[in-house]
């Protein structure tokens, strides 16, 4: 896998199948799928984008994402512009566009490929091999376009960029139980909840009567016995209920459950 960020654009491709380790978004982010196949996993379900697809991504969204190569053999390649805060402020001050009230749309949108950002992406594309010659000014000029295309496409868009607003205290049990999955920091989850992480481990322990490293790891190591009762193979499984490593899924699956995970497969 061979990945390039040049100033806040990111060229990604991956010759193997390959389950991606972010798995929150901190940025808005603006892509397209030059070849191959993404796989989109988010709270909400899952997605698939293929060839020419295009997306926008909002900041703060949790997902997982598995990358396929072509049936052709051709490598997954990817490009992604990040629209960070600091860029759209100074934008919206540019454009004297006031700060927006709280988005509460969808925060993965599909981008038609009849409209003018295909033409935009398709201008990106000879940087992909030569992504050395993509200068700091340059990223300045396409960062503003993809902006100006964005919201001339719908000005429905100002609502999704330039809300700025933080995380609000929300229902922290609804919030766990969906997304517990995700592999982030504790600090990530107490942001995303609304809360400092003393505040949220304070909820944590009142709501679930233990703490959040050891909730998370049984509801993981439960979510995986379930998927490897549907014939589905412990290596496939670990990443996905939020491991970071086989190893470390192995030992803990064998001291909660008492055996080991390969043996429900055959069984």
């Amino acid at each position: 896998m061979a990945e390039t960020l040049q100033e806040n654009m990111l060229f990604s491709c991956v010759h193997d199948q390959h389950f991606g380790t972010e798995q929150l978004v901190h940025h808005h982010a603006l892509s397209i799928i030059i070849s191959g196949k993404m796989e989109i996993m988010t709270p909400e379900g899952i997605r698939f984008f293929e060839e020419g697809d295009m997306g926008i991504m909002r900041k703060n969204t949790l997902l997982k994402t598995r990358k396929h190569p072509s049936p052709d053999g051709r490598p997954f390649k990817s490009f992604t512009i990040f629209l960070t805060e600091p860029i759209l402020r100074e934008y919206a001050l540019q454009n004297n566009i006031t700060a927006q009230e709280r988005f509460t749309g969808n925060p993965l949108v599909e981008i038609p490929n009849q409209s003018f950002l295909g033409g935009f992406f398709q201008s990106m594309l000879p940087y992909f091999d030569q992504p050395d010659y993509f200068t700091p000014k340059m990223a300045t000029i396409k960062t503003r376009e993809a902006i100006e295309l964005l919201l001339q496409m719908a000005p429905s868009f100002s609502a999704f960029l330039f809300d700025f607003s933080q995380p609000f205290k929300i229902d922290l049990e609804a919030f766990m139980q969906k997304n517990f999955l995700f592999n982030i920091p504790m600090m990530e989850f107490a942001r995303l909840s609304g809360r400092s992480l003393s505040t949220f481990k304070r909820d944590f322990s009142r709501i679930f009567g233990e703490s959040p490293e050891k909730w998370l790891k049984q509801k993981r190591l439960a979510e995986a016995h379930d998927l490897l009762q549907t014939g589905r193979k412990p290596s496939d499984v670990y990443l996905q209920v939020g491991f970071e490593n086989f190893s470390h899924f192995s030992n803990a699956f064998k001291n909660h459950f008492g055996y080991n995970a390969s043996r429900i497969m055959s069984s």
